[in-house]
């Protein structure tokens, strides 16, 4: 197995993660707010050493939901990776790495309730199962999805099991590992998808009504 190599720029910051899997991993995460579109190339590229781009096996992406221009860029940036270099590109749900970072965080939950600010006052929410024994592996029991406040609050009022809920107010970035652990844990089930199959997840449209 070589490098796997994930981004992340669905928020003001820029995460990277590498990693081969067994001894060698590393992760970073700047804030760089309005910035990353002009300088995420740069640190791309300084990250990347010692390793080349011929290293890599698998990219990794944040594909949303987040902000509009930072997952564009960041899905972009992927997908002409992965297609120049002809390897797999997982698009991964920014509430599902937070949801897997909070699995590991916490070794004893079963299902992680995820919320995250949208734009007009609603909010983006997921529940995930996670594995008792492979906490890589989440089931997705409630898509990600956008919905008033009211009407999350009335959705995790009805949940029928025991939940933890984890709301994200920023710094996701830091959860850029978590985007390359999903992925892997992906290509172990022999899951390869072309890079024309990642997009982005956006979840509002940009503009106000």
């Amino acid at each position: 197995m070589n490098y796997g190599l994930a981004i992340h720029t669905a928020s003001p910051d820029l995460g990277l993660a590498m990693s081969n899997f067994e001894a060698d991993s590393r992760w970073r995460s700047w804030a760089l707010g309005r910035d990353t579109s002009n300088l995420m190339h740069q640190y791309l590229a300084e990250f990347l050493l010692p390793q080349t781009w011929q290293d890599l096996a698998l990219v990794a992406v944040a594909k949303g939901p987040g902000g509009f221009t930072g997952t564009r860029i960041g899905v972009v940036t992927a997908r002409t990776l992965a297609q120049q270099l002809d390897i797999p590109l997982f698009a991964i749900s920014t509430l599902a790495a937070i949801a897997h970072t909070t699995a590991i965080q916490h070794p004893d939950i079963l299902q992680i309730a995820v919320e995250m600010p949208a734009q007009r006052g609603e909010v983006y929410g997921a529940i995930y199962q996670v594995d008792a024994t492979e906490r890589s592996q989440l089931t997705p029991l409630l898509l990600d999805t956008v919905m008033s406040l009211a009407d999350w609050q009335q959705t995790l009022a009805n949940w029928s099991k025991p939940y933890y809920l984890t709301q994200i107010s920023g710094g996701l970035g830091d959860s850029v590992s978590s985007v390359l652990a999903l992925a892997f844990a992906e290509w172990q089930q022999g899951k390869r998808p072309n890079w024309s199959e990642a997009l982005p997840f956006y979840g509002q449209h940009p503009v106000d009504k």
